[in-house]
């Protein structure tokens, strides 16, 4: 006796028929088309177990059916895209969606690398330096009129060199006499401290912090024989080549403040009327 071989689900026999295995079960063709086969996005059709099945994120295409959206070409087997669950070949998908060089106006190719900065794109070897035309890649660059420039270049093209050193102001920098300083080189001729954002004086060209200035340049009490700066409104007084500050301007004697009275001297020292008496 002939064992039977059936169909797994409709138990007709498959003897003489084509069959297909699933998980080692046999299913006549018409059985396992109706149970398992999928259906094509495009045209809505089984996809016979006879056909080439292409899949994409869990949907099904007859292999004629899976082609570019936009120009029809077909996609087996060839690079693709996807926007908006619509199948696009490389070409139509960059024409329509891919960014355009700022430099070459040429489309950046999906997978490419580009370079983007301020919301405009450009091929890696299209983003360069105006001056010297070496690409910038990820090295530090200055914009300037639309244009690029890596850190050297711009430089030597555009910066302001300090009068000290010589080398280019590319950040902060003080402006004296109409010159240009680096911060760190504006100091003070005497102690050699920062000048910027501070009080600072200048003699012969020189520039000075006070301290230093007073220290070199001012006269001194006669009194304490501490510099009189002069700055700021400071008052004092002169008599005979001699200063005092105003608040050490007072009698030897009884300390009176002399200001706005008559003195006396008495060889370096200064008297009130009433002290001078005594002399």
């Amino acid at each position: 006796m002939t064992e039977r071989y059936d169909c797994h689900y409709c138990k007709e026999s498959l003897f003489g028929s084509k069959y297909v295995l699933r998980e080692e079960n046999p299913y006549c063709v018409k059985c396992y088309e109706s149970l398992y086969s999928s259906t094509c996005e495009e045209c809505k059709k089984p996809i016979a177990c006879n056909c080439r099945d292409l899949s994409y994120k869990d949907r099904h295409w007859h292999e004629e059916c899976f082609h570019c959206f936009t120009c029809q070409c077909p996609l087996a087997d060839k690079p693709f895209s996807t926007k908006d669950e619509q199948l696009l070949c490389t070409e139509c998908y960059s024409n329509e969606y891919s960014s355009k060089c700022h430099e070459c106006k040429k489309t950046i190719m999906p997978g490419s690398r580009k370079m983007e900065h301020r919301g405009s794109s450009w091929h890696e070897t299209c983003f360069s330096c105006q001056r010297c035309q070496q690409p910038i890649g990820t090295k530090t660059f200055i914009p300037k009129d639309n244009s690029n420039y890596c850190v050297p270049c711009y430089e030597k093209q555009f910066a302001m060199q300090c009068v000290h050193c010589k080398k280019a102001i590319t950040t902060g920098g003080v402006t004296y006499r109409e010159q240009p300083w680096h911060k760190e080189c504006f100091v003070c001729t005497g102690c050699k401290q920062q000048l910027s954002g501070q009080r600072f004086t200048s003699r012969d060209d020189f520039a000075y912090c006070l301290n230093c200035f007073c220290n070199l340049y001012a006269k001194k009490c006669t009194s304490c024989s501490t510099p009189i700066n002069g700055l700021a409104g400071c008052k004092y007084i002169s008599f005979e080549e001699r200063q005092w500050h105003n608040d050490c301007f007072n009698c030897k004697k009884c300390a009176s403040s002399l200001i706005g009275r008559g003195f006396m001297t008495d060889k370096d020292d200064i008297l009130c009327p009433e002290c001078g008496k005594d002399i």
